[in-house]
């Protein structure tokens, strides 16, 4: 029996590149990230993380009526008590990756 097993994907350039650097900055090489994630599928039965279609579209508040303000900050506040949290530098990063800077 096979210690490995081999996989083949197209993925983007750009998201492999750049996957490619920060897994470099943490020493983990790509095959073995894949490993983990693979590991982290079986072992939550599923995906381990939430998948869902971003909203590119801003929320402003002049165009919230006091129902929908008050369900963001609720939502927000959720999200913070369940720990999605993204600290102020990892926001940073990823708008300068995002308007190569």
């Amino acid at each position: 029996m096979a210690k490995t097993a081999t996989i083949f994907a197209r993925v983007d350039p750009d998201v492999k590149n750049q996957a490619e650097s920060i897994l470099n900055e943490l020493g983990i090489p790509m095959s073995n990230a894949i490993g983990i994630f693979l590991k982290q599928i079986t072992i939550h039965g599923g995906i381990p993380f939430e998948i869902k279609v971003p909203s590119n579209k801003p929320v402003f508040y002049d165009d919230l009526t006091e129902e929908q303000l008050n369900k963001v900050i609720y939502d927000g506040m959720a999200d913070i008590e369940n720990g999605y949290l993204t600290s102020a530098k990892d926001v940073r990063e990823e708008m300068n990756k995002a308007f190569n800077k």
